[in-house]
């Protein structure tokens, strides 16, 4: 798994390390397997049942286009998911091995890995969501003209240069093709040179002009030396014939497994006769599915005798057992025959050869080619042009700030101190700021839903830590897209409401808002990191937020509640909130109005003991802090849930 060359340059001069090794090709791995086994636990009427994925799967893989076809849920995600080491290893037995020797602990960051659905930035162009990949997985030592020389091999390599600075596109930018899409996605992980490249499904969504245009890239790396396997279901006789090496799985058996063009002829030699113009995968998957039946009625000694066999049968006959059944399977048919011999005897010497060989050298499980820094300053990068490249999250969470401020500030204008009102106005001005706070910063749930499978693979691909995808989020999405809107809101509400006019008022008011904003941001983001779909996630954020609001202390007294159900209060952050609001205003304030003849005065602190509410410094202090840590432990939680995430894509 060595790499011995770097494609030159086309527009620029190569460096001496390129000049060196221009002649040289990429080495490509040799990867067998041998009795693979993969068994999952399912619920069939509330028990608990094995199904088994795999069963007994070896073979052997060169460099070339190695193909995994079979119908739907045969398997074929799976093993190609064991061969790169991206699955779940509970389950999963047998051995895979990498030019003999034991798969290295850190496979997955030096191998490439394809996934189905996309996984490139939308709102970057395609050079630099490529540029994005070499500043992280290139090792240290390579320059950074020596990284911008290996972007531009790729872009040239794969056809992108007249799209190299378009962006790829999301929902609300028009980009890149489909075509040119998945190919930004396999250049993503050729910035590596890796000898072996997974990709799962590559024609997925593609028509099938486009689809042929990306088998026949695929081939042209292949022919260089690069292994190449794939998984694929159903392709057209044009990508077909570009193959190498065929695995065909039924219900997770092999059902053959050898050189392409020897595939006709094993399913010939049973009594399958593909029809002329006939496309040879639909004619396997028709066969596999059972919709076409063999020629040849029983394959046992019986049929020998009566003579029911067509012509070039009795060669596979004599080579096979006499002990199969009168209606043999495609998996035992195989087996006995000269190509699953021929198969096992190439995979047995290479697990012959590695179980007398000497101590695996395992490569350390280094997973990543870049320190903490670098990624943090890169991954920061991308966070930032992708909040500043989306509209809907860049400008229309400041105008609906600005646009509900307003509105709160024409219905609550200026705040009179009268009895009647004063207070009740200003209790209820809060309510409605703290509720916009919270359930005004709910875009907080996509954080981590839309780049989830972004996450997932690049994490699982040793681009950068968890911690560092974090850590950017935090600082490159939550404050910037959070504090300025929030700021907006509290310097046009505070003057238009008329609440008191002094600095310290209006500062500790700003940092209830952001602390109000942060604390129910960090829930959604807590929320979104626990579930995968966007509608699930809202439901839950708001079902917090209805309990929160229901024991702030505002819409019923704490105190008529049960013993048991008291409790709630404290982890209620509109409570907090408003009690800090409460404090910072009418503390100081006296409010008066005509009962009859007499004139009758409150206090604003009369008020607050009347609900309860402590209005020391500290009362004030302790509400901020409890926010804080609220805050704090619902970012630790996110933490850990991404940490939990299982990264095997």
């Amino acid at each position: 798994m060595t790499e011995m060359t770097q494609t030159p340059v086309p527009n620029g001069k190569p460096s001496a390390k390129e000049k060196e090794s221009k002649k040289e090709e990429l080495l490509g791995s040799t990867l067998s397997f041998h009795d693979i086994n993969y068994e999952v636990k399912v619920k069939v009427k509330r028990k608990d049942v094995t199904k088994t994925i795999l069963n007994n799967i070896t073979g052997v893989f060169q460099p070339g286009m190695n193909a995994i076809m079979g119908p739907t849920g045969s398997g074929k995600t799976s093993l190609l998911d064991i061969l790169a080491r991206r699955k779940d290893p509970r389950g999963v037995s047998g051995t895979v091995l990498v030019d003999g020797a034991k798969q290295p602990a850190n496979f997955k960051c030096i191998s490439g890995y394809v996934v189905q659905d996309d996984v490139v930035m939308g709102t970057l162009t395609v050079r630099e969501n490529l540029a994005f990949s070499a500043a992280l997985r290139l090792q240290g030592n390579f320059s950074h003209s020596e990284r911008a020389e290996r972007v531009e091999d790729v872009i040239t390599e794969l056809g992108l240069s007249d799209c190299g600075n378009t962006r790829v596109g999301t929902e609300f930018i028009r980009g890149v093709s489909g075509g040119e899409r998945k190919r930004t996605n396999i250049g993503m992980e050729l910035i590596t040179k890796p000898s072996v490249l997974f990709l799962d499904e590559p024609t997925t969504g593609l028509d099938a002009a486009t689809a042929s245009v990306v088998m026949l890239l695929l081939s042209r790396l292949s022919k260089r030396g690069r292994t190449t396997i794939f998984s694929i279901h159903q392709p057209r006789f044009s990508i077909y014939r570009l193959f190498d090496t065929l695995h065909l799985l039924d219900k997770g058996t092999t059902v053959y497994h050898g050189p392409t063009e020897g595939a006709l002829n094993f399913f010939e030699s049973i009594g399958y006769q593909c029809e002329e113009h006939n496309n040879p995968p639909d004619f396997f998957l028709d066969v596999i599915n059972g919709y076409l039946n063999s020629s040849l009625k029983s394959l046992g000694p019986a049929a020998e005798e009566n003579g029911d066999c067509e012509k070039g049968t009795q060669v596979i006959l004599t080579e096979m057992d006499n002990g199969l059944s009168a209606n043999p399977s495609l998996a035992e048919l195989f087996k006995a025959s000269t190509g699953h011999e021929t198969m096992t005897s190439d995979a047995g010497v290479i697990h012959l050869s590695h179980k007398n060989g000497e101590d695996d050298a395992i490569v350390q499980d280094i997973q990543y080619a870049t320190s903490f820094p670098v990624q943090m300053k890169y991954v920061s990068k991308r966070t930032i042009i992708n909040f500043i490249r989306s509209p809907q999250l860049a400008i229309f969470q400041p105008l609906s700030m600005i646009f509900l401020s307003l509105i709160l500030g024409v219905i609550f204008w200026q705040l009179d101190l009268s009895l009647n009102s004063g207070i009740q106005n200003r209790v209820g001005a809060f309510l409605f700021v703290t509720m916009n706070m919270v359930f005004g910063n709910m875009s907080a749930i996509e954080a981590f839903i839309q780049e989830r499978v972004i996450f997932v693979h690049e994490t699982a691909s040793g681009f950068y830590r968890v911690s560092t995808f974090f850590i950017s989020k935090i600082f490159c999405d939550l404050l910037p897209m959070r504090i300025l809107p929030t700021a907006l809101f509290a310097l046009i509400t505070y003057w238009m409401l008329g609440l008191k006019a002094t600095a310290g008022s209006f500062f500790i008011y700003l940092l209830n808002l952001i602390m109000t904003t942060f604390t129910a941001c960090s829930l959604s983001f807590a929320i979104s990191s626990t579930v995968t779909l966007q509608s699930v996630a809202t439901l839950l954020v708001s079902l917090c937020y209805v309990v929160m609001l229901v024991f702030s202390g505002l819409l019923v007294n704490i105190a008529s509640l049960p013993s048991w159900l008291q409790w709630i209060q404290y982890l209620s952050l509109f409570r907090y909130s408003l009690n800090a609001l409460s404090v910072n205003e009418l503390v100081g304030l006296e409010f008066c109005g005509m009962i009859g003849n007499s004139t009758i005065c409150m206090s604003g602190e009369s008020y607050l003991d009347g609900q309860g509410i402590n209005y020391s410094t500290w009362g004030l202090w302790q509400n901020e802090f409890a926010l804080g840590i609220m805050c704090l432990c619902f970012l630790l939680l996110t933490y850990i849930k991404l940490r939990l995430i299982p990264k095997y894509k």
